[in-house]
């Protein structure tokens, strides 16, 4: 089952002539991804991954993506392209990358993502589980030191780290550090990095033994709907799996020009953002108290992101969602004061967004155009 030795030494070329563009940082992390993929290689493979990957109007970056996950040197590999109702010729895309005997496409009407995901699991065979998204790309390595830490570990989910960059393949600042070696992070404490805004709610980055998905599904029609799954998914399991190394890339692209963002723009995510961050106090409160500071900071700088990115359109006295936050914001004053793990940055924005959220939004928006 192992590849050609020519195909290992390739790859390892190209994970070099590729490290000009990301850094010396990133190089030494790339290198190490070569030694990586050797003991991947080394794995019986003998259960099947199934890769999800949701598409939605991808015909400029889906084939990138499709390419990067047959090329993983883990050929035990089931993608599962799902067309959530695609009306630019992806749908007829993913019919021919489908050459591929590992490839199975689904066409369905447009539900988002998380429907999308959701057809996915049910048609899924394999015993493990990863998601990716269509804009995305992973090395080849990706998946098989998945399996392996599974495997070995005996982990019911684990996570490679992941960077980012632009349509140019320009680096961009790292989301979350990855760590220097292979640990186990228990449930807890990944619960509590997520409150602090440094662990890694997306699914994109992890894979999951198939036992971890019964009784679970994605919730529909929210847009940050790995956060509160990933929350009821720890509660359940001892905890995961991290390894070093960036083998995903997430691309930020930029919005086309069809869907181009007015000042009166207000993406549904800061919404589920707030709500989400309630329920996640109540579950704290329930069976977690000793991170109840964490969960009020999150409290207060999920609202910080709402309020930073409300339109002035929508402030106003007939907007009970835009109440609530300012009741909230202004109940908690103390909180924001004396709550340790919220930055003094944090806390002024805080404080003068209670106490003049029209005039501080207007100046921070004014600012942001500045910046642009």
């Amino acid at each position: 089952m192992r590849p050609p030795l020519s195909g290992r030494a390739n790859f390892c070329r190209r994970l070099k002539r590729n490290d000009g563009q990301y850094g010396m940082k990133a190089a030494v992390g790339r290198r190490r991804n070569c030694d990586i993929v050797r003991e991947a290689e080394g794995n019986s493979m003998s259960k099947k991954v199934s890769v999800i990957v949701p598409v939605y109007n991808s015909i400029g970056c889906l084939e990138r993506c499709v390419r990067s996950l047959c090329a993983q040197t883990y050929t035990n590999l089931e993608i599962l392209l799902i067309d959530d109702g695609s009306t630019d010729g992806t749908g007829e895309l993913c019919e021919r990358l489908a050459a591929d005997e590992r490839i199975l496409v689904r066409h369905k009407e447009n539900g988002g993502a998380s429907s999308a995901r959701n057809l996915g699991l049910s048609l899924a065979s394999g015993e493990y589980i990863g998601f990716v998204d269509s804009d995305d790309y992973v090395d080849a390595y990706v998946y098989g030191e998945l399996a392996r830490a599974l495997e070995e570990g005996k982990y019911p989910v684990a996570q490679i780290s992941r960077d980012e960059v632009d349509e140019e393949g320009r680096r961009l600042p790292d989301v979350c550090i990855p760590p220097e070696e292979e640990r186990f992070c228990d449930s807890e404490t990944f619960i509590k990095e997520l409150l602090l805004h440094l662990g890694d709610s997306s699914f994109c980055t992890k894979l999951f033994t198939r036992e971890v998905f019964k009784g679970h599904r994605f919730p529909e029609g929210e847009l940050n709907e790995d956060f509160w799954l990933l929350l009821e998914i720890l509660q359940e399991i001892p905890g995961i799996g991290i390894l070093p190394g960036q083998g995903y890339h997430v691309v930020c692209r930029q919005e086309s020009t069809t869907r181009k963002r007015t000042k009166d723009s207000f993406s549904r995510v800061f919404l589920d953002i707030v709500e989400n961050a309630d329920k996640v106090q109540q579950l704290v409160d329930r069976k977690y108290p000793a991170l109840h500071e964490h969960a009020v900071r999150f409290n207060l700088y999920q609202r910080l992101e709402y309020m930073l990115h409300v339109p002035l359109s929508q402030m106003r006295g007939d907007n009970a969602f835009y109440i609530n936050v300012k009741k909230y914001l202004l109940l908690h004053v103390g909180d924001t004061i004396k709550n340790p793990y919220l930055t003094g940055k944090n806390k002024v924005y805080l404080l003068l967004l209670t106490a003049a959220p029209r005039t501080v939004r207007g100046v921070h928006a004014w600012k942001m155009r500045l910046g642009q």
